[in-house]
Formats: C-alpha cells, structure tokens, sequence
C-alpha cells in the first residue's frame, strides 16, 4: 500500500513539473510574439503543445502561424483551441480568429459561420460583428459575380449556338444551292444535247428526203434539164420574132 502511494506521488509530482514546463514554455512564447518575433514563438508554443495540449497552447500557436500568413495551416490550431475551449470568452476568441482565418482563405461561407459561432458564445462583441458584416457583403458580392459570370457564360452559350446553328443554316443554304446549280447545269447539258440530237436527226432527215429515189434524176440533172429546156425556149421565142419581123406574101396575083 505504501509503495502503490509513493507511486501515485511521483506521478502527481511528474504532472505538476510537466505542466510548470508548459506554463513556461507559453511564456517565453508570448514574450517572443509581443516582441514580434512569431517564429520562435511559434517554436515556445510547439513545445508547451507537446508536454500538455491546451487551449492557449493551441489558440497562440494559431496566433503565430496566422502572423506569418500560414492560414491554411492556422484553421488546423484554431479549431482545437475552439474544441478545447473551457469558457464562453475562450470559444468566443478562437471562432473569432477562425473567421478571420477563413476570410484570409476566400472561403467565405465557412468564415460567416465561424463570426455567428464567436457570436453565439459572445453576443456583445462589436468586434465580430465588424467583421460578420464584411464577410456577409463581401459573400453576397461574390455571389452575385458568380450569378453574373453564369449569366454571362449562358448567354454566351447560346449566343455560340446561335451562330453555330446559324453556320449550319449557311452551310445547308450552301448546299442546296450548289446542288441547284449541279440540277440546273446538268439539266442544261441534258437539253443541249437533246437538241443537238435533235437537230443533226432534221439534218439527217433532211438529207434523207432530198436524196433522189431510184429511177429519179437528181438535182444536178434536174438543173441541167431546167437549163436546156429553157435554152430550147428561148431558141423558140428567138424564132417566133423572127417570124413576124418578115413581110407577108399576098395570095392575090396582080
């Protein structure tokens, strides 16, 4: 029994050197952030962090990190000194911090819900309330450009189908013209052709019918009997005139 007691003494007296390490571990860290010098702070606080988990351990150290704008890295200390927080002002400072931690992030929405967090455990700072109000103007005018920019992108949208339906239009418009074109020029070689049939078949009837028959004289006999027959002719008329030109014999006998 004795022996089980002076073990349960070490072990109080380990946990009581552990948490004055700690403690001053915060201190030299607090020292060296007033100082401004956040990077040793960061290392005092890392330390206390390991001997003995803490809200102020965990919120400084986010301190710390948020001064040298490592924000991502930040949300991870400040949300263990929220969850760690024992007192309504200790959630109030860590889900202040966290807004403003999300805020340096752009995720807005998370930022507005951390300000109502910090809010609900401290209604009366003016402080969070600044700053829920930024973020809320500052979300609405964002989501008002991201309306716009859809807007912009559907009208745009269908402004490229517009055109494209439209190029289509143009090209079928195309088409069809130049199949119009192909019908007409093909129709136009079809008549062309047609009367060229057309006429070398006159051409050949033609010269069918003017070919004599058989038995027939062609025309070149015709033009020469024409010829002669009227050469005979005019010797005829020649004799006739003649003929009168000359005096007339009387039957009477003196």
């Amino acid at each position: 029994m004795r022996i089980l007691l002076l073990i349960f003494c070490c072990f109080l007296l380990g946990n009581i050197a552990t948490g004055q390490s700690a403690h001053k571990q915060l201190r030299k860290g607090d020292t060296n952030y007033k100082e401004g010098n956040y990077q040793e702070a960061e290392e005092r606080y890392r330390k206390a962090l390991d001997k003995e988990s803490s809200f102020k351990g965990s919120y400084n150290l986010g301190n710390s990190i948020y001064e040298q704008e490592r924000f991502e890295e930040a949300l991870q200390y400040y949300s263990n000194a929220a969850a760690n927080a024992e007192t309504a002002d200790e959630k109030a400072f860590a889900y202040h911090n966290l807004g403003n931690t999300y805020f340096q992030n752009q995720k807005l929405k998370e930022s507005v819900e951390a300000y109502k967090n910090a809010l609900r455990a401290n209604p009366n700072d003016l402080e969070t309330k600044k700053n829920l109000a930024m973020a809320m103007r500052v979300l609405q005018q964002q989501q008002q450009q991201q309306q716009q920019n859809q807007e912009q992108n559907e009208d745009q949208d269908q402004e490229d189908q517009d055109q494209e339906q439209q190029q289509e239009n143009q090209e079928q418009q195309q088409q069809q013209q130049d199949q119009q074109q192909q019908q007409n020029e093909q129709e136009q070689q079809e008549n062309q052709s047609e009367q060229q049939s057309s006429a070398e078949e006159e051409q050949q009837e033609q010269e069918a019918q003017e070919q004599p028959k058989e038995g027939e004289p062609t025309k070149e006999e015709v033009r020469k009997l024409l010829e002669i027959m009227e050469a005979e002719e005019q010797k005829v008329q020649e004799k006739l005139q003649r003929q009168k030109a000359k005096p007339s014999k009387s039957a009477k006998d003196w």
